[in-house]
C-alpha cells in the first residue's frame, strides 16, 4: 500500500484552515456583534421568573458569537463544559461558519477543536405546473455541498481494555489512557436528488499517544497486556486515513419511512514500516417509521458547524429552534420506531490492527454511540463487527420535550470475516428517557439489562453540541 508524507499533510491542513479562517476574519469583524448579544443576554435574563430563567438559559447556551459549551467526552471520561465561539459569512452562494472549542470534564480530559464549514447553496430553477396537466412541479428541499476543514485534539483520562475477540472475560479489565488529534477534511456531494444521494470523501491525519491510567480499581494496560495481546501499545506511528463511500436518504410512503443507507471504505496509511496499513469496510442500513408526520429528526446537521443549531443550511442568520414556547401553545406529538443493522469489516493483509484502531460493542464506544448496553463500555473489542439494533420512541406530554425509549441490540464481534454472521450473537435491552430541548443535544439515561454481566445505566449528551455537525469519528 502507498505510503504518503503525514508531515506534509499536516502542514497542508492547517495551513488552508488558518488562511480560510484569516478571510472569514477580515471579511466582518466580530465586535459589533458582541455587542448586540452583551444586549440580548441583558434583556434575556433580567427577572426571576421560570420563563426569564428559561430564556437565560437559552441564551447562554446559544448566542452566538460565544456561547458556553456543554456535552459528554468518550464513556467514563464524564460530562465536560467549557466555552464556543461561532461566527458566520454568507458570500455570494455560499454560507460559511467558523466553529471554535474547548470543553474539560472533572476528571481532567479535555477537547478543542476548530472547525470550519462551506454549504454551498444551490438554488434550482423552478417551475411550478398546472395540477390538471398531470405533471409534477419541481419543488421540494435538495441537500446541498457541504465542506469541512478542521482540527480536533482530545484528551481521555479512562478507558478500558479487555483484549480482543468475543470471548474475553470481565475480569480482564484494564484502564488506559489517549490523546488523538485528527486533522483533515471532508465533503458531502448530493449526486442523485430523488434517491437523496450522496458521495461522500475525507482525508486526515490521526495522531495517537497512549499512556497509562493509575488509581483505578483495576490494573493500568501496561500491567497486564505486552504489544503482543494489545497491538500497538508499545508504539503509536502517525496514520494518514482516507475515506470514500456514498450513501442514500430516501423517504417514502408520503414521508412516514425514512432510509438512511451508506458504504465507506477507509484505508489507514501508517507512516512507519513496521507499523500495519490496512483497510476497514462499514456498511449501514437504517430505518425510521415515523407515528407522526411532526416527528422531527435529532440527526446532526451537517451544513452546521458542532457549535451551530441553525434548521435551515440556507439561512444568514442564527436560527436555533426554541426551547420554551409561548404562553398557551404546545408541541406536537412525536414518535418512531427505528431499526438498523450495521456491519463492519477491517483488512490488514495479514497485519495487526492497533487495538486503538478497533471498533467495540458495549456500553457506549468512543465515539458515543450506545451498542449492547447492559454490558460495560467498550467490553467487546475486534476488527470485525455486526449489530442490528432496534428502538421506539415516544414524547410523553405535549408541553415538555420529554420522552420514553425501549431498546433491543443484538450483536457480536467477530475476528475473522468467517464468523461475521447471525450466530451467536450478544444481546441486550434498555429502557428510559430522552430529551429534546430545541436547539440542544438529545440526552437519554437508559437503564439496560439481558447481558450475562449484570446490569448497566447509561447517561449522556450528545457530542454534537446543540445538535449542531457531527465530529471525526475517533477510529
Amino acid at each position: 500500500m502507498r505510503r504518503f508524507p503525514v508531515r506534509r499533510i499536516i502542514g497542508i491542513v492547517l495551513a488552508g484552515g488558518f488562511v480560510l479562517a484569516g478571510a472569514a476574519w477580515a471579511q466582518t469583524p466580530p465586535a459589533p456583534v458582541r455587542r448586540t448579544e452583551l444586549e440580548r443576554l441583558s434583556e434575556s435574563c433580567s427577572g426571576f421568573s421560570f420563563g426569564k430563567i428559561m430564556g437565560c438559559g437559552e441564551s447562554l447556551f446559544t448566542e452566538h458569537p460565544v456561547h458556553i459549551a456543554v456535552g459528554s467526552l468518550a464513556p467514563q471520561n464524564g460530562f465536560g463544559s467549557g466555552g464556543a465561539f461561532v461566527w458566520n459569512w454568507t458570500p455570494k452562494n455560499w454560507r460559511d461558519s467558523l466553529n471554535a472549542d474547548a470543553v474539560a470534564t472533572p476528571n481532567g480530559s479535555w477537547r478543542a477543536s476548530v472547525f470550519l464549514t462551506a454549504v454551498w447553496i444551490r438554488r434550482p430553477h423552478i417551475s411550478v405546473t398546472n395540477a390538471a396537466s398531470g405533471k409534477k412541479s419541481n419543488v421540494y428541499i435538495q441537500e446541498q455541498p457541504v465542506f469541512h476543514v478542521y482540527t480536533e485534539t482530545t484528551s481521555l483520562n479512562k478507558l478500558t481494555y479487555f483484549g480482543l475477540g468475543p470471548n474475553t472475560t470481565d475480569t480482564a479489565r484494564s484502564y488506559f489512557g489517549m490523546r488523538e488529534t485528527i486533522a483533515g477534511a471532508d465533503v458531502i456531494w448530493p449526486a442523485f436528488r430523488r434517491l437523496n444521494m450522496s458521495l461522500l470523501g475525507e482525508a486526515n491525519t490521526r495522531l495517537v499517544d497512549l499512556r497509562g491510567s493509575q488509581g483505578q480499581s483495576s490494573p493500568s494496560i501496561e500491567q497486564i497486556y505486552t504489544p503482543v495481546t494489545a497491538p500497538g501499545l508499545a508504539n503509536q506511528p502517525a496514520y494518514a486515513q482516507f475515506g470514500e463511500g456514498i450513501r442514500i436518504r430516501p423517504s417514502l410512503a408520503h414521508d412516514y419511512v425514512n432510509l438512511n443507507y451508506s458504504v465507506n471504505l477507509k484505508e489507514f496509511v501508517s507512516s512507519s514500516s513496521s507499523s500495519p496499513s490496512f483497510r476497514r469496510l462499514n456498511l449501514d442500513f437504517q430505518h425510521q417509521f415515523l407515528l407522526y408526520q411532526t416527528t422531527r429528526s435529532i440527526a446532526p446537521r451537517e451544513g452546521n458547524g458542532p457549535d451551530e443549531c441553525s434548521e435551515d443550511p440556507s439561512a444568514t442568520a442564527r436560527q436555533c429552534p426554541p426551547i420554551t414556547l409561548p404562553k398557551g401553545s404546545s408541541r406536537n406529538l412525536e414518535g418512531s420506531i427505528s431499526l438498523g443493522l450495521s456491519i463492519t469489516e477491517s483488512f490488514s493483509g495479514g497485519s495487526t490492527i492497533p487495538f486503538y484502531f478497533q471498533p467495540t460493542l458495549g456500553g457506549s464506544d468512543i465515539n458515543g454511540s450506545p451498542s449492547l448496553p447492559s454490558y460495560q463500555d467498550y467490553r467487546f473489542r475486534g476488527p470485525n463487527t455486526i449489530l442490528f439494533h432496534a428502538s421506539f420512541e415516544h414524547s410523553v406530554y405535549s408541553r415538555w420535550p420529554i420522552g420514553v425509549v425501549a431498546m433491543i441490540d443484538e450483536g457480536k464481534i467477530a475476528m475473522t470475516h468467517g464468523d461475521v454472521d447471525f450466530s451467536h450473537l450478544r444481546h441486550s435491552y434498555a429502557a428510559g428517557l430522552t430529551l429534546h430541548a430545541g436547539g440542544f443535544p438529545l440526552v437519554y439515561l437508559l437503564f439496560s439489562w439481558g447481558g450475562r454481566e449484570g446490569m448497566h445505566t447509561i447517561g449522556r449528551m450528545d457530542t454534537s453540541l446543540l445538535g449542531g455537525g457531527v465530529r471525526p469519528s475517533y477510529y
